[in-house]
């Protein structure tokens, strides 16, 4: 027997007659599916549909049909026969309507995400065009209007791989409402005049307009928002795979702006450098609006006065004070934390929370004498969030980092130390001008550009937040990183 549906997006046809072969009790073996006009043995059956009550024993659900409708889209010559094979099947085993392991019920649902990919490219990848009035005339079939006045017609091309562009014509007619436009394809082709859609004949290439002044325009846009360092070819060419490439206009710019990549990052990179060289210059400028006064410079004192009322960043203005370094005047060894906390910016003095008395402990363990040492931070004002009434510790950032360099530069040439220890990377990277990999490079020895030896470790909070499970093991091999001053302190 044989089965026709009028064309290939034709799924109410399909239904209509796949329920009235099923009524007839007509075995998928015995059916031949075909697409056009002709002959239908059934195309008089009732209209009902195959999920309706005239047939309980063929219910199914709301997503079990969409993805039927979805499959019936594809390109598949026999998809109509593997449909009509399911509901045969679910007719008389309902549950397989659910079983997504079965071989026909799995195969459809890959036609179905097959055809939802293309849809998806479609709606990503079509470009309209204007057309002139006069022209768009040739592209109106009949059921659609031609633009009114000199309104142009806007036509896209497209070559879609299955039969999906009357499923997406509502999507572009509510997108582009107000607007006449077509979509062009081989095999079927869509006109909105403003108020309905009408499906049409295929097209060829050549019907669709040429490339205009503004495609010209958002050709510059793309080439000016192309970042070079974000390409990833497989991952772009995944999402927008080559054969749509010569429909896209553009694509022609792809290989080039490719080709050029390696080359634009380095020089992204250097600008980039530069201006951060240039941002740290106007911090310190400006960190040196308080100027560090002749009589000052050499005198802690002094410097200490005037970092209370440095506001070269934000964070002093919702600190509680500035927290100064403290310690012999000429110790031997300077330790440089990351900056105040809680504790510290409350009653004004470095490494006096819980982290201070993780460091007093370690300090007594190898020997040392707090008053030995010079103790400070490299940012001078506590920064934090409000969680509640809690104030939560966050990390400062370069320019909060910058902005307190010259304070910090002020301590060192005042106690010149032999020796300084950096404890954690915001320490390490103000007393080393530079990034510093301070879990690869703990425990060493670095040399800052004045010579002054810099030993790099972690700080005691990094061990308080810990979550290794090795808490006593983390902290004897940070207490073995200290002990690689010692002969300075001594």
């Amino acid at each position: 027997m044989r089965a026709v549906v009028a064309d290939d997006s034709d799924f109410d046809g399909f239904r209509r007659r796949a329920r009235a072969l099923l009524l007839a009790g007509v075995a998928p073996a015995d059916v031949v599916w075909q697409v056009g006009a002709g002959a239908d043995l059934f195309c008089d059956a009732a209209q009902e549909d195959i999920a309706g009550t005239a047939d309980p024993g063929l219910r199914v659900s709301r997503e079990f049909l969409r993805v039927l409708a979805l499959a019936a889209l594809h390109s598949e010559p026999g998809r109509h026969a593997l449909l009509y094979r399911l509901l045969w099947r679910v007719r008389a085993e309902p549950a397989l309507a659910r079983d997504t392991l079965d071989a026909d019920h799995g195969r459809v649902r890959l036609l179905a995400r097959a055809v939802q990919r293309d849809m998806h490219k479609m709606k990503a990848f079509v470009r309209f065009r204007p057309m002139p009035a006069q022209a768009a005339a040739e592209v109106a079939w009949r059921g659609a209007h031609p633009p009114s006045g000199d309104a142009p017609l806007h036509v896209a091309w497209f070559e879609p791989e299955h039969h999906i562009v009357e499923a997406v014509g509502p999507f572009f007619a509510r997108r582009f409402a107000g607007m006449p436009w077509a979509v062009l394809t081989p095999r079927r082709s869509l006109r909105w005049d403003g108020a309905s859609l009408a499906p049409g004949p295929g097209a060829a290439r050549a019907s669709a307009p040429a490339a205009d002044a503004d495609e010209s325009l958002w050709l510059t846009y793309y080439r000016s928002v192309f970042n070079p360092a974000r390409l990833k070819l497989r991952t772009m060419e995944n999402e927008m795979p080559r054969r749509y490439w010569r429909n896209l206009p553009e694509a022609a710019l792809i290989a080039p702006l490719a080709n050029q990549a390696a080359a634009r990052t380095g020089q992204m990179l250097a600008a980039q450098a530069t201006g951060e060289a240039a941002h740290a210059l106007a911090l310190r400028r400006r960190a040196k609006l308080v100027p560090i006064s002749p009589a000052a410079a050499h005198d802690l004192d002094g410097l200490a006065a005037q970092v209370a009322q440095c506001r070269a960043c934000p964070l002093g203005e919702h600190a509680t004070q500035a927290v100064f370094g403290c310690g012999r005047r000429d110790a031997h060894v300077m330790v440089v934390g990351e900056q105040p906390g809680d504790q510290e910016d409350l009653r004004g003095l470095p490494f006096v929370g819980p982290a201070g008395q993780l460091l007093d402990r370690a300090f007594g363990e190898l020997g040392w004498n707090r008053e030995q040492l010079y103790l400070t931070n490299a940012v001078k004002h506590f920064k934090f969030e409000l969680r509640g009434k809690r104030r939560m510790h966050k990390t400062p950032g370069q320019r909060e980092a910058l902005a307190c360099a010259p304070w910090l530069e002020g301590e060192i040439r005042t106690v010149k130390p032999r020796a300084i220890i950096a404890l954690g990377a915001t320490a390490a990277r103000s007393l080393l001008a530079g990034p510093v990999a301070v879990t690869a490079q703990r425990g060493q020895w670095l040399r800052r550009s004045d010579t002054v030896p810099v030993l790099v470790t972690l700080h005691p909070a990094a061990l308080l937040r810990s979550q290794s499970g090795d808490d006593e093991g983390e902290y004897r091999r940070w207490v073995a990183d200290l002990a690689r001053a010692a002969a300075y302190v001594g």
